[in-house]
């Protein structure tokens, strides 16, 4: 159980670091010292190192600027590892130095250190790692068709005044836009929009942000009304998800491709709060 605890904890700091501190090195090294001193506590050295390896690897393997060179398997691999851990190795039986003096309750009953260092890790990664587990699987699929169809609109619209300088010109081209000075200016701010519309554009998740926040909202809610069995709240929530974007994904015309990515992230955003709780169940219950 601990060891889980510790691998998600450490994988989901790190991500945090990338995602919201300038100068990452400070903030390993505060996420390594933390580590350290729990570890230390909590006589858990092993899997403490165990956590900063895996963190270090996820680090190199998935990428917060580019695409992920091995998709979403690294994803894959760590929850095999974390439920592993916590259905074979289960519960230690003594929580070192600070296991004689660590008490919590909540409504559920007493909550055991590694327990508590286990709903930590979930939770943490739950918020920025998931977010790129999500991204590597729509990334997977390519699922980003409605940007990039933008990109190419831009694009052509963009493509259309570098025929009146002679660089691809058809015939008859040329000579409108020599004769006509407003259609050469209205070309150029054609150009220019064309440019300002398609330099946002360039990374096809750019029209995504706002999953950014609502993605770590919904999977910690769907850990949260799991675990309090509160299901028929957790299938109004996620029935109000599909409501709401009802509409944008009625306008996608033929091609299905904002339906495809509704679908995919949200079920993958949901499986892995899904995971989460359930993680979280066993080692209560083990």
């Amino acid at each position: 159980m601990i060891v889980a605890g510790f691998l998600l904890l450490a994988v989901g700091a790190a991500d945090l670091v990338r995602q919201f501190v300038p100068r990452r090195w400070i903030g390993y090294l505060v996420v390594a010292v933390i580590l350290l001193l729990l570890g230390s506590v909590s006589d858990a050295l092993l899997p403490m190192l165990a956590g900063l390896i895996v963190g270090a690897l996820w680090i190199w393997c998935m990428p917060s600027e580019r695409r992920a060179p091995l998709g979403f398997w690294p994803a894959v691999l760590l929850g095999v590892l974390s439920i592993g851990s916590v259905v074979w190795l289960g519960a230690r039986a003594d929580a070192g130095l600070i296991g004689s003096v660590w008490t919590l309750n909540s409504p559920f009953g007493d909550v055991p250190f590694d327990l508590a260092i286990l709903t930590l890790g979930a939770a943490v990664f739950l918020l920025e790692s998931s977010n790129l587990v999500v991204r590597a699987a729509l990334d997977g699929e390519h699922t980003w068709r409605p940007a990039e169809l933008r990109l190419v609109a831009s694009d052509t619209v963009g493509s259309i005044p570098a025929a009146s300088d002679g660089v691809a010109a058809e015939p008859g081209h040329d000579a409108a836009a020599a004769g006509s000075p407003v259609e050469g200016a209205t070309a150029e701010s054609a150009s220019a929009e064309g440019v300002s519309a398609g330099t946002p554009a360039a990374d096809p998740r750019a029209g995504f942000k706002g999953g950014r926040l609502i993605g770590p909202l919904e999977r910690i809610l769907v850990m949260i009304l799991t675990l309090a069995a509160a299901y028929p709240i957790l299938a109004a929530m996620l029935a109000a998800k599909g409501i709401v974007r009802f509409p944008e994904i009625s306008r996608d015309g033929e091609t299905g491709a904002r339906a495809e990515y509704f679908l995919v992230g949200s079920l993958v955003s949901w499986v892995i709060g899904l995971g989460a709780a359930f993680l979280v169940w066993w080692a209560a219950h083990s």
